[in-house]
């Protein structure tokens, strides 16, 4: 059997192959071209995101996923025979895959049944299941016990995943669509409100990286290029880290008041353990400059950082599928 741990998320898909490591990091994307008689794809992955707000009339920039459930189950199944083929597996080997996935927090009964209904389409042999929360700490080489609960805060482009766990299970958690990909909405209509510019998701995403931060006094300077909102001329507007502060300040205190909601509910003895130990962090979203300090800062609690963020979730589904122990407590089938 080929044995694959696979987070597929709303930003990109994530593939650890047991024996090999991480073999895939590529954008939850698809190309759908319209031609009036039917509709096909034109691109994948990272060539369809390259694309995007570029593409020619007729021409849509399909994301199947959105806020960790599955939107568009038929173009989902394509883009994973694409990746199963781009990381060397025949399809007609699809059959010997051992797929173990990573979902939510807090997961319905109708997501698992998605899972299952893509793995039926996509020809693959076997799978199971794991919690995004169990992934990320195992990825962040914290070792589970049934007596150490430890905190998870993973966030992901278009989720949130919070929770506190031991190795026994979750003891209290959920999934929250506040994901960054939440703040790039949010950076849009600040700057077309402020600025007076009109900017793509691809450019608020650029813009976010380049230079959102949460730390104080940082002059990181860009230029960003989009359209008036009145005229829908071309424009440009020179921002520095302080101009769009307020919108990464806003995103995060929300994730921020639920994490803190989690841990006043906790038992009095779990949350005195948790706010020793920490919160452990994962996650796109948690490669914001100046994230774990404001963190800290606000809820007056250590903040572990993953040394792999963006990685975490897929090098621990990868760990738990290497380790029979893990595998028996951390995972359900599908039946």
């Amino acid at each position: 059997m080929i044995r694959l741990a696979i987070d597929i998320g709303s930003y990109s898909t994530k593939i650890y192959m047991i024996g090999g490591g991480v073999v895939l990091c590529e954008a939850t994307c698809v190309a759908v071209e319209s031609d009036g008689k039917g509709v096909k794809c034109r691109a994948f992955g990272n060539r369809a995101k390259a694309i995007c707000g570029k593409a020619a009339s007729g021409t849509e920039i399909v994301y199947p996923v959105k806020e960790g459930g599955i939107d568009s189950p038929d173009l989902l199944a394509e883009l994973m025979r694409y990746f199963l083929e781009k990381i060397e597996i025949k399809p007609s080997h699809f059959k010997k895959c051992d797929v173990l996935f990573v979902l939510p927090c807090g997961y319905t009964k109708e997501l698992k049944e998605r899972y299952i209904d893509l793995a039926r389409a996509v020809g693959i042999g076997r799978i199971s299941f794991t919690a995004l929360p169990n992934a990320a700490i195992i990825g962040h080489s914290v070792k589970l016990t049934e007596s150490r609960p430890v905190f998870c805060l993973d966030i992901g482009y278009g989720v949130c995943n919070i929770a506190v766990l031991t190795l026994d299970g979750i003891i209290s958690g959920f999934s929250l669509n506040l994901g960054s990909g939440n703040m790039d909405v949010r950076l849009v209509s600040h700057l077309a409100e402020t600025y007076g510019i009109k900017i793509g998701p691809l450019t608020a995403e650029r813009l976010k990286i380049t230079i959102g931060n949460l730390l104080e006094g940082d002059e990181k300077l860009t230029v960003v290029e989009g359209n008036n909102v009145r005229t829908g001329a071309p424009m440009s507007v020179a921002l520095n880290a302080y101009n769009i502060k307020s919108v990464i300040t806003v995103h995060v205190d929300k994730i921020l008041e639920y994490v803190e909601l989690v841990i006043n509910r906790l038992p009095a003895e779990v949350s005195s353990e948790v706010t020793n130990a920490g919160i452990y962090l994962s996650g796109g979203g948690a490669k914001i400059d100046g994230l774990r300090e404001y963190i800290e800062d606000r809820l007056s609690v250590p903040v572990n950082l993953s040394p792999d963020p963006v990685y975490s979730s897929v090098i621990g589904a990868g760990t738990i599928f290497s380790s029979d122990a893990l595998y028996d407590r951390l995972t359900f089938a599908d039946e």
